[in-house]
């Protein structure tokens, strides 16, 4: 791994400040791969709010993007540093946020148009 820079890990930090940041992270940490438009719809967020949350959290390297036709896929990155790799494991071991993100992936499945993956 990577050592990261400081100003790379206060943007970390600064990014799993928002509610809705740390929650779509958590979301990614349990679904894998997922298209905008389900995360929209599974935190009952406007896609365009989400995208600008995304573009936050691609800024702090903690998220990568691919298009597959119209859609886009959000993933996690692989951890680059020790922090980023406890932040990974505080994401998807985080008991206050399994009720939450389950309910989330509930919406997405009934909700999405691309088939998300």
């Amino acid at each position: 791994m990577d050592l990261m820079s400081l100003e790379e890990e206060v943007a970390l930090y600064k990014a799993l400040s928002d509610t809705t940041r740390y929650r779509l992270l958590a979301f990614l940490a349990r679904e894998g791969e997922v298209c905008v438009c389900a995360m929209g719809g599974a935190l009952d967020v406007p896609d365009n709010k989400i995208s600008k949350h995304l573009t936050v959290l691609r800024s702090a390297g903690m998220v990568v993007s691919r298009r597959e036709g119209t859609w886009m896929y959000y993933r996690l990155i692989q951890p680059r540093s020790p922090a980023e790799s406890s932040i990974h494991e505080l994401l998807k071991s985080s008991m206050d946020w399994q009720q939450v993100i389950s309910e989330d992936a509930k919406r997405m499945k009934e909700m999405c148009e691309c088939d998300s993956k």
